[in-house]
C-alpha cells in the first residue's frame, strides 16, 4: 500500500540556541504541534533522533530516516549552538490526511506566524512523494526531492499539496483525493 513522504525544510532566522523569548516561543508552539500531529488520522511516524537533546540534528542517530541532511541552499550552522533551521520529516497514509493536518489546530496558527520565525527564502518548504513496500524514506530523499521541485517544478517523485500527484503518476490534488470539509486550499506552496 503507498504512503505519503513529507518533508519539510525552513531557515530560521535565528539559531535555536538562540535565547530569545521569540526562540523558546517557536519551541513551546513546536512541543504542541507534534503531539497533536501524531494524534492525527493518516498520521503512521515521523523522524526522531535517538536520544537527541533539543536543536540538534546534525550528527544525531536517527536510525531508518538515515543520516541528517539539508538542501545546498542552506548556509547557516551546522552546531548546536549555531543550527538555525527546522526540518521534519513523515509518513501518511494519503495526500488528505497529510494535508488536514498541516492546515488545522495548532500547526495552522503556527503557520500563520512563520514570518515570525522563518526567513522568506523564495524555495519551496515542502515535498511530498510516494513511497512503497514499507520503505522508510530518508532526510536524504526529502533533500533530493525538494532541491528537484526548486529546479525542475513538480514531478510524481517531487510534488506539493497544491500541485500534487497520485501514487499511479497522474496529477491529483488535494480537492482530489476526498471531501474538502470546508478546509482551506493550501495556497503558495513558497515561503
Amino acid at each position: 500500500m503507498p504512503r505519503l513522504a513529507l518533508y519539510t525544510f525552513g531557515v530560521l532566522k535565528t539559531p535555536l540556541a538562540d535565547p530569545t523569548p521569540l526562540m523558546r516561543e517557536f519551541y513551546d508552539v513546536g512541543g504542541a504541534v507534534y503531539p497533536e500531529i501524531g494524534r492525527r488520522p493518516g498520521y503512521l511516524a515521523h523522524a526522531e533522533a535517538a536520544g537527541g537533546e533539543q536543536g540538534v540534528l546534525f550528527g544525531a542517530d536517527w536510525g531508518a530516516w538515515g543520516e541528517f541532511a539539508v538542501p545546498a541552499w542552506y548556509g547557516k550552522g551546522r552546531t548546536p549552538g549555531t543550527t538555525a533551521l527546522a526540518a521534519t520529516l513523515s509518513l501518511w497514509t494519503g495526500l488528505r490526511p497529510a494535508f488536514d493536518a498541516v492546515y488545522a489546530g495548532v500547526h495552522r496558527e503556527a503557520l500563520n506566524r512563520r514570518y515570525d520565525w522563518f526567513e522568506r527564502t523564495g524555495h519551496p518548504n515542502h515535498v511530498s512523494w510516494w513511497v512503497f513496500d514499507e520503505v522508510t524514506p530518508t532526510w536524504q530523499d526529502g533533500v533530493s526531492r525538494l532541491e528537484h521541485l526548486h529546479e525542475h517544478g513538480r514531478a510524481p517523485h517531487a510534488f506539493t499539496f497544491h500541485d500534487a500527484f497520485a501514487p499511479d503518476g497522474t496529477p491529483a490534488g488535494v480537492k482530489d483525493t476526498g471531501p474538502s470539509s470546508g478546509r482551506p486550499r493550501a495556497g503558495s506552496d513558497h515561503q
